[in-house]
């Protein structure tokens, strides 16, 4: 029975409700950017991300990606609009059960609420969307992956709005649920657990849930004919992999790098402290992307990796990113050195331990392969811009050249102590170079200003010390060298 009473009543509720919304105030609009200098148009401003939920159907025939996000905010500020970085074709909006008015810019989705939404209240925002995520242009990208048996949504530093409404920017992490509806026969693998898989109508829905708190670049999706294997490492977290079932000749290679995953991140995490995250693993598609990603706990490796026969370097240097880049995220895309500097010393320190050239001799060859005339010295690690951002050899190996200077000045036990002090006080957020170098201080208690200025901000070689210059002799090449150097010349890491 429906009563005309409780109608009435009922309607007379909600308008006080919005009513008493309302009376916080008129409220003002969040910002469209968060002011990251490297890309402007990143990110919103007037609320934080707590929790994506995104059900979602694929058709990999298609490409067609159809679904709900459902995304559980604060507002942190009296807020009368507010704002995601996304690129499909929206349906329909609810804030907070109550439907909004919004428009798209093709990168932006604007929202206004019915009312204001008061400073510190949770909001709770249902977006219905759909749309071909390849045909999608965002500020002149194309990061969508459609591959012969799917797609891949994997990319640095945006993917995000190519498939779901997002904060995107890695200063407002959020935990996720992720579920994928896809035709029979077809795997998807995300971040974080598997929850649940079940077929039901010829479909097969894969249920992923990451409960630490992750940056939104760092969300992906797999979707195709996938080998997958399920473990338990020695340290009882579940271990998950995938091999695309069309790798090819650089299959076995493949199983024999990403399996001894585990291995790695036992002896990284004596490094750099515990593993911060709930599960691991690692993702080989069938597709050649050109790079790999250190997606949260499950990193995206390119078969051409695994060319050659196993690379171990590349597993290290993706799961160092864990703890350098996942664990703690630049806070701005300046800050960069925080994520690819370490991690490729990370493959310094794995030659060191398997005896195929200490970091030592690998900073010496690496120093003397490139003369002080190079223009390449003359690109700043600590803030090398955008179109040189992932630059292989400022970024990433001058990078690696910095944090071998730093510790050959404080010492060993200083330096290891200085890498699980910066991770245990900016672990789920994000942090700023100059908020390690004040760490690095602190824990050695020498003053360090000065290198990290000749080694990140200084665009020329840095001269080494007088003591160190007079002992300072070309190294033979070590093994690992040539290791390192064939997968740089085949692609370069992210």
């Amino acid at each position: 029975m429906r009563s005309t009473a409780l109608v009435a009543l009922a309607t007379t509720v909600a308008g006080l409700l919005l009513a008493g919304t309302a009376a916080a105030g008129t409220g003002t609009a969040g910002g469209q950017t968060v002011g990251d200098p490297y890309y402007p148009t990143d990110g919103n401003t007037g609320y934080d991300v707590g929790h994506y939920d995104l059900r979602l159907q694929y058709q990999p025939s298609t490409d067609k990606l159809s679904g709900t996000a459902t995304i559980l905010a604060t507002a942190t500020q009296d807020l009368s609009q507010f704002s995601f970085d996304f690129g499909l074709h929206t349906d329909s909006v609810l804030v907070n059960n109550f439907p909004a008015t919004y428009s798209s810019t093709g990168s932006k989705l604007v929202v206004t609420p019915a009312a204001t939404l008061p400073k510190g209240s949770p909001i709770t925002v249902v977006v219905q969307y759909d749309g071909i995520p390849s045909q999608v242009t965002i500020n002149g990208e194309k990061d969508w992956l459609r591959t012969p048996d799917g797609a891949q949504a994997v990319q640095e530093p945006h993917i995000a709005a190519f498939w779901y409404p997002a904060n995107d920017h890695p200063t407002d992490k959020a935990t996720y649920d992720v579920s994928v509806a896809v035709p029979d026969g077809t795997q998807v693998v995300s971040n974080g657990v598997l929850v649940s898989s079940s077929s039901k109508l010829g479909q097969t829905r894969w249920n992923w849930r990451s409960t630490k708190p992750q940056a939104t670049y760092l969300t992906f999706i797999a979707i195709g004919k996938y080998d997958i294997r399920q473990a338990t490492g020695p340290d009882g977290e579940p271990v998950f992999t995938a091999y695309g079932a069309n790798i090819g000749a650089n299959h076995d290679a493949a199983v024999a790098s990403v399996e001894r995953t585990p291995e790695v991140l036992a002896w990284e995490s004596t490094l750099f402290g515990a593993f911060p995250f709930e599960a691991q693993g690692g993702v080989v598609p069938s597709v050649d992307f050109g790079f790999a990603l250190e997606n949260q706990t499950r990193p995206v490796y390119t078969p051409r990796f695994f060319r050659a026969g196993d690379n171990m370097s590349v597993i290290v240097h993706e799961n160092a990113h864990q703890w350098f880049g996942d664990a703690v995220s630049v806070h701005r895309w300046s800050d960069i050195w925080l994520n690819e500097g370490f991690a490729s010393y990370a493959e310094w320190l794995w030659s060191e331990k398997q005896g195929e050239g200490t970091a030592q001799q690998l900073f010496d060859y690496y120093y003397n392969s490139v003369p002080a005339s190079d223009p390449q010295w003359s690109v700043l690690p600590g803030d090398p811009g955008p179109d040189n951002q992932f630059s292989d050899f400022a970024v990433y190996t001058r990078g690696a050249l910095a944090l071998h200077a730093l510790r050959t000045a404080v010492g060993d036990d200083s330096f290891f102590a200085i890498l699980k002090a910066w991770v245990s006080a900016r672990k789920y957020s994000d942090g700023t170079i100059d908020q390690f170098i004040g760490v690095a201080e602190k824990v050695s208690g020498k003053p360090l200003h000065d290198l990290f200025q000749q080694w990140l901000f200084t665009p020329s070689r840095p001269a080494l010390p007088a003591s160190v210059a007079a002992a300072h002799v070309a190294a033979t090449t070590p093994k690992s060298v040539a290791e390192i150097d064939r997968t740089n010349a085949l692609l370069a890491q992210h």
